[in-house]
């Protein structure tokens, strides 16, 4: 149960960071996004790790916690904020849903017959939502969204692989001091934390992006890609695009075409055939005796538990 919950909370608060990332660029660089948003985030999960009495990552763990806060959290954010200065929220929450297929293909064990089908149908309501409408989005804020996402999927299975013995949120909490320390550095080289007039709107979502998509989403994404096979736990991002170009066409003014449609349909229909086993009886028959199949265990396939 806690699994699905987790799942839940990165797949709809996720989506919708999407839209508070283009709000805080209005004032913000890319890397200054970063810095304002992940030191803060870093010392309250590690206070929350405190209050929790959890164990410290050892010295042996610290090289490898910081290149997953590197990777996921300073260079995948830095793309996704740069690249929203280019293209709508909506496209990059659509562009972000390659993630799955990533993962499938980095790490493509457990993944059935069935789960490949789902994740193709999930892709191409992907491509669906990206079709050309009147104009066609900003090739390099594209590439730099699909570059994200591939960097996303590496270091979610390089931290499932060394994934150590240290508290849950002391563990985030020194990714994201990592990442913040990282990006407050590379703001400094490439033109400031700023680019324009703070206003009230754009602290909003650096604060929403903080709590909700940092501390909650993210912790949420970290323990389910340790109890979830690594492809089932990437759908999350499946719901992204849902989630995305809703929030983009009601607060931002973003259009909704009437093509979007089928491509949000093959999306559940995807997650769908990721998500939902076979029967047990198809499951034992002879054709699929001996097949793996992802599971919701703990541990199954999917590396410690937190």
């Amino acid at each position: 149960m806690l699994a699905w919950l987790a799942y839940l909370t990165a797949s709809v608060v996720w989506g919708s960071t999407f839209l508070a990332i283009a709000f805080a660029i209005e004032t913000f660089t890319p890397w200054g996004l970063s810095a304002v948003r992940f030191i803060p985030a870093g010392i309250l999960a590690l206070l929350i790790g405190r209050l929790r009495k959890e164990s410290f990552p050892s010295w042996r763990e610290i090289p490898h916690i910081a290149l997953v806060g590197i990777t996921l959290l300073g260079l995948c954010m830095a793309l996704i904020g740069w690249a929203e200065g280019r293209v709508s929220s909506g496209l990059a929450a659509t562009l972000g849903a390659t993630v799955p297929l990533f993962l499938a293909l980095m790490d493509p064990r457990g993944l059935d017959a069935k789960a490949w089908c789902g994740l193709g149908l999930g892709f191409l309501g992907v491509l669906v939502l990206l079709w050309p409408a009147e104009q066609s989005p900003a090739l390099a804020g594209a590439a730099a969204l699909v570059l994200s996402a591939s960097l996303w999927a590496y270091g979610t299975l390089y931290g499932k692989r060394h994934a150590g013995d240290s508290g849950h949120f002391s563990q985030i909490g020194l990714e994201m001091l990592v990442a913040g320390a990282l990006s407050l550095l590379a703001a400094s080289l490439t033109g400031g934390i700023s680019h324009g007039k703070w206003n009230p709107r754009s602290l909003l979502a650096v604060g929403y992006l903080i709590t909700f998509g940092s501390i909650l989403a993210y912790s949420a994404y970290i323990y389910l890609s340790k109890v979830w096979p690594s492809a089932k736990a990437g759908t999350y991002a499946y719901w992204n695009p849902v989630v995305g170009v809703l929030l983009g066409c009601w607060l931002r003014g973003e259009t909704l075409h009437a093509r979007m449609l089928p491509g949000l349909v093959c999306i559940l229909l995807g997650v769908a055939l990721v998500q939902i086993p076979w029967p047990k009886a198809l499951r034992s028959g002879p054709a699929n005796r001996g097949a793996t199949y992802p599971t919701d265990e703990p541990g199954v396939g999917a590396g410690r538990g937190v």
